[in-house]
């Protein structure tokens, strides 16, 4: 009679820890992945002094056009022509109460695309226009001073 390997005891219990590290990189991943995801087409937006907060334009259902530095209009991260525009917009905008649209254009776009792109948002019936800029963060600006402290005893 040769020799019979003993079979070890089998477990009944699946081993959850293995997927439990699994989803805990996956989780990980996603976390940081998320704040990188960018509504609408990248631009070099303008830097100016003197900014305005829109807290609006980071909501999802922002109505976000891009006007780059060779012409070419997105509505969000979709290419459109600018005769398409008007029409998009009104469709946009139709059942919305907020009829708020935001142009950021790259800061080397020709002036008269992005004026062209003004108008045709206009046309559209739109209530509120908001210009998305970057804020100017020259070298030669102070830095915020820190809050006053009482002097230790």
């Amino acid at each position: 009679m040769g020799y019979k390997p003993k079979v070890g005891s089998q477990m009944s219990t699946p081993n959850v820890i293995p997927m439990a590290d699994i989803m805990l990189v996956l989780l990980i991943i996603f976390m940081v992945v998320t704040p990188m995801l960018q509504k609408g087409k990248q631009v070099d937006m303008a830097s100016v002094n003197n900014t305005h907060d829109m807290q609006a334009a980071d909501k999802d259902d922002a109505i976000i056009v891009a006007i780059t530095r060779s012409g070419d209009i997105f509505l969000g991260t979709t290419k459109t022509e600018k005769a398409d525009l008007t029409n998009q917009i009104k469709d946009r905008i139709s059942n919305r109460l907020d009829k708020t649209v935001f142009v950021k254009s790259d800061a080397r776009a020709k002036y008269g695309d992005v004026v062209g792109a003004v108008d045709e948002i206009r046309s559209a019936g739109v209530d509120q226009l908001g210009l998305l800029t970057e804020k100017n963060h020259s070298a030669g600006e102070a830095p915020p001073t820190p809050p006053a402290t009482p002097p230790a005893d």
